[in-house]
């Protein structure tokens, strides 16, 4: 196989890809910081890979640079993602790709925190492994601990937390729109 048979490769893959996690070329541009119209260009073909423009594109799709050329699969299914921190809380990725549905494990440490529910489209799915995890959902205050699961329409109003007695570590899971309320949206502004 030549350069040139590979490079006309990466061009369907970026598009296949990025249709699979059901991301847009927006989305992708956000993430990457590269334009619509060049992400459009590089899927279609009329622009060449450059490895300035794969590095960001693979991080954001969190897979291999590899897959993006058509390298063969190592065929190690571990997730490797790095953790990320927000609003005070680690969130360690447990699945590769952004898009569709997300799971994280997720550490919150022993803070006493006012309750500020939250809506946006999406359904969340909640799971403690230790600690205690305060949940405010719509008219309901209540207080889960290891080995009890909670799952909600994420348009009534949310919010949940470490109770203040300690810390607490919990999977979550939820599709695109929780994705960018829980581990992509800024804070709001202290006054």
């Amino acid at each position: 196989m030549t350069t040139d048979d590979v490079l006309a490769g990466v061009g369907p893959r970026l598009r296949r890809l990025r249709k699979e996690r059901e991301v847009t070329l927006a989305a992708l541009s956000e993430t990457t910081g590269i334009s619509v119209s060049t992400l459009s260009r590089l899927e279609s073909g009329l622009r060449k890979p450059s490895l300035e423009l794969l590095l960001p594109i693979a991080q954001a799709h969190q897979v291999p640079l590899d897959e993006l050329v058509g390298a063969p699969p190592a065929g190690d299914p571990r997730v490797r993602a790095k953790p990320m921190e927000r609003y005070g809380r680690t969130f360690l990725p447990l699945t590769r790709q952004p898009g569709g549905l997300q799971a994280f494990k997720v550490v919150e440490p022993k803070r006493k925190l006012e309750p500020e529910p939250r809506t946006h489209e999406g359904y969340e799915w909640l799971y403690v492994l230790s600690g205690k995890l305060r949940l405010v959902l719509g008219e309901h205050d209540v207080v889960l601990g290891p080995g009890e699961a909670a799952e909600f329409d994420t348009r009534v109003p949310h919010w949940f937390g470490s109770t203040g007695e300690g810390p607490v570590e919990f999977l979550s899971l939820f599709g695109p729109q929780g994705e960018r309320m829980h581990v992509r949206a800024r804070p709001k502004k202290q006054e």
